[in-house]
């Protein structure tokens, strides 16, 4: 079983972790001058970390979808958590994914359980 809510937060965080990436992207490119450059490269350096979880995030949402693993599920939550964590900032854009990956995860793990005393 798929979760609706954990193919919402793969949509949302898959579109996010895209803007990310070519907004801190854009910022080293251009007509600027030199304060520009190295202002857009101080905040590309501070945004990173939040970067690179989200994508982590994104993948491990896509991989549990995929492969419909629980433990994924959980590990894209708290990935999403360290990411809403490390730049507060941007914290109003995760929230929805993080109640989302919870969610999808939790109906994860109820269906595989309830599925195991089906089965037995």
């Amino acid at each position: 079983m798929r979760s609706k809510a954990l193919i919402v937060s793969a949509v949302f965080a898959v579109i996010y972790s895209i803007y990310l990436i070519f907004h801190f992207s854009g910022t080293m490119s251009g007509d600027a001058s030199d304060a520009e450059i190295v202002g857009g490269a101080i905040a590309t350096l501070l945004v990173t970390p939040h970067i690179v979880m989200m994508v982590l995030a994104s993948i491990f949402n896509i991989l549990a979808l995929a492969l419909k693993k629980v433990g994924f599920a959980l590990t894209t939550g708290i990935l999403y958590s360290v990411a809403g964590v490390l730049l507060p900032l941007y914290l109003p854009f995760v929230i929805p994914m993080i109640v989302l990956s919870f969610v999808g995860y939790s109906k994860m793990k109820k269906f595989k359980s309830n599925n195991l005393n089906v089965e037995s």
